[in-house]
C-alpha cells in the first residue's frame, strides 16, 4: 500500500469515500452512528498511541500499554472493515500488528503502509466531516 501523496491516489481515495457514504446513505441511522464511534475512536486511539509513545522514548512503557494498544488497534480494524472502511481498517489493522511485534516489519514496509498517526488521524477527520454532510 503506497502513501497517500499524489493526485491519483488521493482521488482514489475521495472515490472510495464517495462509494461507502453512499452505501451508508442506504443503510440507515444506526449504521451511520456507529461508524461515527468507530472513527472517533481511531482519533482516540492515536491520541493514546502518541503517549504511550512519547513515554517509550523515556524507557517508561509498561508492557500492558503495549498490548493494550495493540487490542485497540486490532479491534478498531475489525470493526472499520465491518463497516465498509477497508482503507483505513487496513491501517488499523497493521497499526495492531506492529504493536503487538514491532520487529515484524522493516521501515520500507511501514512506508508504503502509509500508517503513520497524523495521516490516519487526517483519514479519520475527514471522513467524519463527509460523515456529518450525509
Amino acid at each position: 500500500m503506497a502513501p497517500v501523496s499524489g493526485a491519483a491516489e488521493w482521488n482514489a481515495l475521495f472515490g472510495h469515500l464517495i462509494r461507502w457514504l453512499g452505501n451508508l446513505r442506504r443503510a440507515g441511522r444506526a449504521r451511520k452512528l456507529e461508524s461515527k464511534r468507530a472513527l472517533r475512536d481511531v482519533i482516540g486511539a492515536v491520541r493514546r498511541t502518541t503517549v504511550i509513545l512519547r513515554a517509550a522514548e523515556q524507557g517508561v512503557v509498561p508492557p500492558s500499554d503495549r498490548a493494550e494498544l495493540a487490542e485497540r488497534w486490532t479491534e478498531l480494524g475489525f470493526r472499520l472493515e465491518d463497516l465498509g472502511l477497508s482503507k483505513l481498517a487496513k491501517r488499523c489493522e497493521i497499526r495492531g500488528r506492529l504493536g503487538a511485534d514491532p520487529d515484524r516489519f522493516d521501515a520500507e514496509f511501514l512506508e508504503r503502509a502509509d500508517i503513520q498517526l497524523e495521516r490516519i488521524e487526517r483519514l479519520a477527520r475527514l471522513t467524519l466531516r463527509e460523515l456529518d454532510r450525509t
